[in-house]
């Protein structure tokens, strides 16, 4: 006797549109191939976030492409206080997060930057 299995029921979709896609891990690696960006430094760099009101939420990461390379003592130095940061060490962590978006080898992260407005 050949017993067969119901179908699988399907979830019905709450209606509540999801939030774009925001990490791409080959940008991340890209990001974490350069050393810390604060001159002199030189040390091995983590991705440091730049986040600000528009970019980001409570508990929510901003998109890979405003990552920066720096190591851990300066990520841990910068958090939360870029424009401090920049003025300190005398690095546009801005400008230097849209470079590297912009060199990115990751084509699919690019993509979605241009298409919000990057």
């Amino acid at each position: 006797m050949d017993v067969r299995l119901p179908s699988k029921r399907t979830r019905p979709r709450s209606g509540i549109e999801r939030a774009a896609k925001r990490a791409w891990p080959r940008h991340r690696r890209y990001v974490r191939s350069f050393v810390c960006a604060v001159p002199d430094c030189g040390g091995v760099s983590v991705c440091c976030h730049l986040r600000t009101a528009a970019n980001a939420g409570t508990g929510l990461k901003p998109a890979d492409w405003y990552t920066v390379p720096l190591c851990d003592n300066h990520h841990a130095e910068q958090e939360g206080r870029t424009a401090w940061f920049e003025r300190k060490y005398g690095v546009d962590l801005w400008a230097l997060a849209e470079r590297l978006a912009r060199t990115s080898p990751d084509k699919t992260m690019k993509e979605a930057w241009r298409l919000s407005g990057g």
